[in-house]
């Protein structure tokens, strides 16, 4: 049996999908599976880094293909980017693929799993659709298709086609897997498989042994943090209004680490405000990880309410492995949220609702204790629900069982049985 991952980023990049991608091949391999993964040559915050094209990592082959490098920067660029991967994916497995291989297609670029399934179904592969982020949906509900609502609804009418006839469908959050039953796909080919954190990988550390906290002058403050993307689909303005409500706390401060679209926007309305509370850093080394997500007290996570059946931000996962507990922003019924509320491992606060989570915040700031038990929880409640060693186990089996089974023959269409 040999897995195949096709993802745009892997190891050393470390955007979310890479992570995950990159931890699930490289437990493969450790296992003895045969595991090869597709991605291009390019880091997500560098279009100009040049990997190898081919090497062999931690006992994973990893095939990095020729693609444009017009970066984030733009939205055109970013569509080119995206359908050069389309085309050297499609050509590579056209040519590569050997019967009985198991594809694990991913969504970074949008949609990738169009251009994998024709090769994968011709030369006899069995594809699994690995849904991180859902396209098109995701930018329908942000509005980047706002002046193309047939593209949108067309492209929706192919990825459901592709799933359809694919052995498997993963979806992170029960929210993802419900829309797309409800949208007539077949229930008993999607599963919901959590995202995790590597517990070994990201640990907690006390603040009076953290090097950043010393190094960036944390000491004796209540440090409220970002850490990752700053992205589309999440929200700033509450987190900005309550800084802006708290500037003359002389204990709180506000971290944010990482980079993205919205960066900039952020910066400049931390600058407008004067708010001398709010540090900007970039993202750290991936040895540094444990280090940094453990420089707060308490760690912002938001995302857009239109987006809970699209998305699930992923730094949660290292935000319960470093032990700390999730301010959530958002939706209070959606999933992060959910598991903040029945855990008691954080506060979850609706966007727009400045003044509760500035008294929030102020609140957790004088009382220490029930910060740290929070903190406690959310490492436990990794331990037994989001663990990578469980998640690699389960991966593993899952995967196992879908080579076992009787191959499709190459050609030959799948068709799923619905009642009308």
């Amino acid at each position: 049996m040999r897995t195949i991952f096709v993802n745009r980023y892997f190891h050393p990049d470390q955007s979310a999908t890479s992570r995950m991608v990159s931890a699930l091949a490289f437990g493969l391999a450790r296992q003895g599976g045969k595991v090869t993964v597709l991605a291009s040559r390019t880091l997500h915050d560098d279009a100009g880094a040049t990997l190898a094209g081919r090497e062999t990592c931690s006992g994973v082959e990893v095939v990095r293909l020729p693609t444009s490098r017009f970066g984030r920067g733009s939205l055109p660029g970013r569509a080119a980017d995206y359908l050069s991967f389309h085309l050297s994916a499609f050509t590579w497995l056209s040519r590569n693929i050997r019967r009985g291989d198991v594809v694990v297609v991913c969504t970074d670029p949008p949609l990738i799993s169009l251009a994998c399934a024709l090769p994968i179904w011709l030369r006899g592969g069995r594809m699994v659709n690995w849904v991180m982020d859902l396209f098109p949906e995701t930018a329908i509900e942000l509005g980047l298709l706002r002046t193309a609502p047939i593209l949108g609804r067309f492209a929706a009418w192919l990825r459901d086609r592709s799933i359809t006839h694919s052995r498997l469908t993963i979806c992170p959050t029960e929210r993802m897997a419900d829309y797309l039953v409800a949208r007539g796909l077949p229930g008993k080919r999607i599963r919901v498989l959590h995202h995790w954190s590597d517990a070994a990988e990201i640990h907690p550390v006390a603040k009076e042994d953290n090097p950043l906290r010393a190094a960036w002058g944390y000491a004796g403050k209540f440090v409220v943090g970002y850490s990752g993307n700053f992205g589309r689909a999440h929200e700033f303005e509450t987190l900005i209004e309550a800084a802006t409500l708290l500037k003359e706390h002389p204990n709180v401060r506000f971290l944010m680490v990482g980079g993205g679209h919205k960066l900039q926007s952020v910066m400049e309305a931390v600058r407008a405000r004067g708010l001398a509370n709010v540090e900007f850093k970039p993202l750290q080394p991936a040895r540094q990880l444990s280090e940094s997500l453990g420089v707060p007290d308490l760690h912002v996570v938001s995302l857009l309410p239109c987006l809970e059946h699209c998305i699930i931000p992923s730094k949660f996962y290292g935000i319960l492995a470093a032990g700390k507990p999730t301010l959530f922003i958002g939706d209070p019924r959606g999933s992060v949220a959910a598991v903040v509320a029945a855990e008691r491992c954080g506060v979850n606060i609706e966007i727009g609702d400045a003044e509760t989570l500035a008294g929030t915040i102020s609140d957790l700031a004088a009382d220490p204790e029930r910060v740290a038990a929070m903190g406690a929880t959310a490492r436990a409640v990794l331990e037994a629900d989001y663990a990578y060693d469980r998640a690699l186990t389960t991966w593993s089996t899952l995967l196992a069982e879908i080579a076992e089974k009787e191959p499709v023959p190459a050609g030959t269409i799948m068709l799923e049985h619905r009642p009308s």
